[in-house]
């Protein structure tokens, strides 16, 4: 079978969907049973295919940007390769695809909270992701969650919605069970992370404002955020690091390579994800996997996802946040009650189980 795939977030610097969809095509890259398939990236511009060695994967590539290339361009390049299906991993796909299309949602934040997007971009985005997920022949979401959100604000019969769970990459240095304060403990317990692309609904300026009051008790903590500004309306992170009064502790970086965030998740004392809304949340797991304690937002999915091995707060003031992270930091009996329950909730997650059950569904519906 010739499977193709929207490529388009494999270019630049992949976050997200990009960085979900390169797990997948290396874990079939170590698939048997990918093996017998081909498959077909279809993008605006050339990505590299070494990561994916071993693939019969190929690249076609036809010049253009945004919707007008997915529902003008992309069709013609589906019947040019003469592709058997279409892997459209970010929400949308060609609303006159001509051929079977499997559609990832990785959640409808759009849908549960247009006050979060301008009036056109909330638009766009409800008015596609419904008729490309009607038009499916199966979409694919990332958690129970979200398979509920999906069938209420998009009108999908729940039937056609499967959930399989993203995988656990390896990151950082250090395994789930080094993180417990057994060692090592002085120079990684120095550094808060956070890592994720920033919208407003993750609330990055209460985690400085929180790390401000964390510093003023403990001078020598530093604080990590790593992700690219998208909040609207624009919040200027940097001016908020400089009204902690603790600004030279605290170092925003909008991307890092692999082998760079590796070492940060390696580095961490303690993960902080204040999301009020995300169909999965692969960050902090990310965090849990490199032995890091996580602070999280007490919502369904966090409670989903990571279950007895976080800490939840309740909302994102910043005395409970500050609370909170001082507890993961130092606190010896919650990081180890964390780092207890992390080798079960880790064992669920795995790209090779996530990657082989999204092949079952593109070859039967191609």
């Amino acid at each position: 079978m010739r499977i193709a795939i929207d490529a388009r977030e494999l270019t630049g610097h992949p976050t997200g969907v990009g960085r979900v969809l390169t797990e997948i095509l290396a874990a079939w890259a170590r698939s048997r049973d990918a093996s017998a398939h081909e498959f077909v990236l279809c993008a605006p511009e050339p990505v590299d295919l070494a990561p994916f060695a071993g693939l019969h994967v190929s690249m076609q590539t036809s010049p253009g940007a945004g919707t007008p290339w997915e529902q003008f361009t992309l069709p013609g390049m589906l019947r040019e390769v003469a592709a058997d299906v279409l892997l459209a991993p970010g929400y949308t796909a060609p609303l006159r695809s001509p051929v079977p299309v499997v559609l990832i949602i990785h959640d409808v934040s759009f849908a549960a909270h247009p006050e979060w997007f301008s009036w056109r971009e909330g638009a766009r985005r409800r008015t596609l992701t419904r008729l490309a997920a009607l038009r499916a022949r199966a979409v694919v979401t990332v958690s129970e969650f979200s398979r509920r959100e999906i069938a209420a604000y998009l009108g999908i019969e729940a039937g056609k919605i499967h959930v399989i769970y993203h995988g656990l990459p390896p990151v950082g240095a250090r395994g789930a069970t080094d993180a417990t304060g057994a060692s090592g403990a002085s120079a990684s317990r120095q550094h808060v992370l956070y890592v994720g692309s920033i919208f407003n609904r993750r609330h990055v300026p209460e985690l400085i404002e929180a790390f401000g009051r964390l510093a003023a008790r403990h001078p020598a903590v530093h604080l990590d955020i790593v992700g690219d500004n998208r909040t609207s309306p624009w919040i200027d992170l940097e001016e908020t690091a400089r009204a902690s009064g603790v600004a030279e502790r605290i170092h925003l970086r909008s991307y890092v390579g692999d082998d760079e965030l590796g070492r940060l998740y390696a580095c961490a004392g303690a993960f902080v994800f204040l999301s009020d809304y995300e169909g999965f949340g692969l960050t902090p797991l990310e965090a849990l996997g490199a032995g890091v304690p996580i602070v999280v937002l007490d919502t369904p999915v966090g409670h989903e996802v990571y279950g007895e091995a976080a800490l939840f707060v309740n909302r994102p003031e910043p005395s409970l946040v500050a609370a909170a992270l001082e507890r993961v930091l130092f606190d010896e009996q919650e990081r180890a009650r964390q780092l207890t329950h992390a080798k079960a909730v880790l064992s669920r997650y795995s790209w090779p189980d996530a990657a082989q059950r999204l092949l079952s569904l593109l070859t039967s519906h191609g």
